[in-house]
C-alpha cells in the first residue's frame, strides 16, 4: 500500500520535478548523484523559505529604519518644542519673581507709609487732647472774668444807689465831704478799667476760642484723610493676604488665633493697641482707629503666618522645572506612580533655601531620597528636599525662610541633577505649586 502511494505521488512530482543526475568526473573515475523527485521538492522549499524570509526580514529592518527615523525626528521636534515651552515658562518664571520683588517692594513702601501715619494719627490724637484742655482752661477763666465782671457791676450799682441816696455815713467815714465823691470817683474809674479789661479780656478768650474751633476743624479734616488713607492701605494689604492663605487652602481664622496664642506675651508688638474713652462713650473717631489698629494687629499677624507657611521657592538661581506633582510613568518597570513633590533641575550646587521658618527634623541619608532634609512648620506643614550633594543643616535646628539648607545634587535615586521638593500637611503630601502659585498671584 506505501510502495503504490510512493509511486502515485513521485509519479505526481516528476511531472514538475523530473529525475536529474549530476555527473561528477575525476580522472580516473565517473560518478553521479541521483536528485529524486522529493529531494528537488525540499530543496526548492527549503528555497523558497529561505528567500521569503529574506524578502520579510530585508522589509522589516527596512520599515524599522524608516520607522526609527520618523521616531528620532518626532522626538527631536517634541525635544524642541519642550526646550521652547521650559524657556517660556523660565521667562514667565522671571518675570513673576520680577514681579514679586516689585509688589513685595510696594508692600513695604506701604508698611512704612502705614507705620507714618499711624505716628501722624496718635500725634493728632495727643494734640487734639492738648486743644482741648487749653479750651477748657479759657472757657473756665472766661466763665471767672465774667464772675469777676458782674461782681464790679453789683458794686458800682451799690455805690451809685449810696450816693443818690444821700448816704451820710459814708462821709463821715472819711472826715468830709470831699473824700467820698474822690473815693466814688476812684471806684469808679478802677470799676471802669476792670470793666474794659474784663471786656477786652472776653473778645480775646472768645478769639482765641474760634481759632481752636479752626484749629479743632482742620485736625478733623486731617484726621479723617489720614483715616481714610490708612483704611485704603488697610484693605490694599489684608485682602491680598487673605486671598493667599485662602488659595492655598488655609483656614485665616484658625491661623490667627494661632498665631495670636504663639505671640500673647503682654506688652509685646502684637499686643492690639486701643484708644481709651475714660469711660465715656467712644467717639466716631475712636472707634474707626480702633478699628484701624485692629486691622493692623491682623495684618501683623498674617505677615508672621506667611513666614510660616511655604510660599516661597526653594530655588533662587536659575532653573527650570523638568517634573510636576502627580501620577507618572516609571521609565524602569513602565507601570504608572505617584510623584509626590515637584522637581527643579540646576547645575550641581546649586544653593538650595528653606521656603518658610521652622524646625530640621531630618538631616541625612534616607533610601530613595539620597540626602534629604526634612522642616517641620507650624499648621502642621512639613517641607521635605531630597538629591542634595551637601547638607548644611543639623537635626533640632532652627531655620528662617530664606537661609541656606544644603546644595542641589544627584544622591539617591535619580536620573540626573535635580531637586525633588514635597510639601506635606498632616503627613499627607500636596501640590507644592498650590503655595508657591497663591504666593505669586499676591506678589
Amino acid at each position: 500500500m506505501r510502495t503504490r502511494l510512493a509511486i502515485k505521488f513521485d509519479a505526481a512530482l516528476e511531472r514538475w520535478f523530473p529525475e536529474r543526475r549530476v555527473f561528477l568526473k575525476s580522472d580516473s573515475d565517473t560518478r553521479f548523484i541521483r536528485l529524486r523527485p522529493v529531494t528537488q521538492l525540499v530543496v526548492f522549499t527549503g528555497s523558497s523559505l529561505l528567500i521569503a524570509w529574506t524578502i520579510v526580514a530585508t522589509a522589516v529592518i527596512l520599515m524599522d529604519s524608516i520607522g526609527s527615523g520618523n521616531f528620532r525626528e518626532q522626538a527631536k521636534r517634541d525635544q524642541r518644542t519642550y526646550q521652547a515651552r521650559l524657556n517660556d515658562l523660565a521667562g514667565q518664571r522671571d518675570a513673576r519673581a520680577a514681579e514679586a520683588h516689585a509688589a513685595q517692594e510696594r508692600f513695604n513702601a506701604a508698611l512704612t507709609q502705614i507705620s507714618v501715619m499711624q505716628s501722624e494719627l496718635l500725634e493728632s490724637e495727643t494734640r487734639r487732647r492738648e486743644l482741648e484742655t487749653g479750651i477748657e482752661v479759657i472757657q473756665s477763666t472766661l466763665r471767672g472774668t465774667m464772675k469777676d465782671r458782674e461782681e464790679a457791676r453789683e458794686k458800682v450799682a451799690a455805690l451809685t444807689e449810696r450816693l443818690d441816696n444821700g448816704d451820710t455815713g459814708m462821709a463821715m467815714d472819711n472826715g468830709g465831704a470831699g473824700a467820698p465823691m474822690d473815693f466814688v470817683a476812684t471806684a469808679l474809674a478802677e470799676t471802669a478799667a476792670e470793666r474794659d479789661q474784663i471786656a477786652r479780656d472776653a473778645e480775646d478768650a472768645l478769639l482765641a476760642a474760634d481759632e481752636l474751633s479752626d484749629q479743632i476743624a482742620t485736625m478733623k479734616d486731617q484726621n479723617d484723610a489720614i483715616f481714610r488713607q490708612l483704611e485704603d492701605a488697610m484693605t490694599i494689604s489684608v485682602a491680598p493676604l487673605d486671598k493667599m492663605f485662602r488659595a492655598a487652602g488655609m483656614p485665616t481664622k484658625q491661623i490667627i488665633e494661632q498665631v495670636r496664642r504663639g505671640y500673647s506675651g503682654q506688652g509685646g508688638p502684637l499686643t492690639p493697641l486701643s484708644f481709651s474713652t475714660r469711660g465715656e462713650e467712644p467717639s466716631a473717631d475712636a472707634l474707626r482707629a480702633n478699628r484701624l489698629l485692629n486691622q493692623m494687629d491682623q495684618l501683623n499677624m498674617y505677615r508672621i503666618a506667611a513666614q510660616k507657611a511655604p510660599f516661597a521657592l526653594p530655588v533662587k538661581n536659575a532653573f527650570r522645572f523638568t517634573s510636576s506633582f502627580g501620577y507618572r510613568r516609571d521609565p524602569k518597570t513602565g507601570g504608572r506612580r505617584m510623584h509626590k513633590g515637584v522637581d527643579f533641575a540646576a547645575p550641581t550646587g546649586t544653593p538650595l533655601y528653606a521656603t518658610a521658618d521652622g524646625v530640621v527634623t531630618h538631616a541625612g541619608w534616607s533610601n530613595g531620597y539620597g540626602r534629604l532634609v526634612k522642616i517641620q512648620h507650624d499648621f502642621g506643614i512639613e517641607t521635605r528636599y531630597a538629591h542634595m550633594s551637601q547638607l548644611r543643616v543639623k537635626v533640632g535646628q532652627r531655620v528662617s525662610r530664606g537661609d541656606r539648607i544644603g546644595d542641589m545634587g544627584a544622591s539617591g535615586r535619580v536620573t540626573g541633577v535635580h531637586l525633588h521638593y514635597e510639601v506635606r500637611v498632616g503627613g499627607k503630601a500636596v501640590n507644592p505649586m498650590i503655595y508657591i502659585k497663591a504666593a505669586n498671584d499676591v506678589f
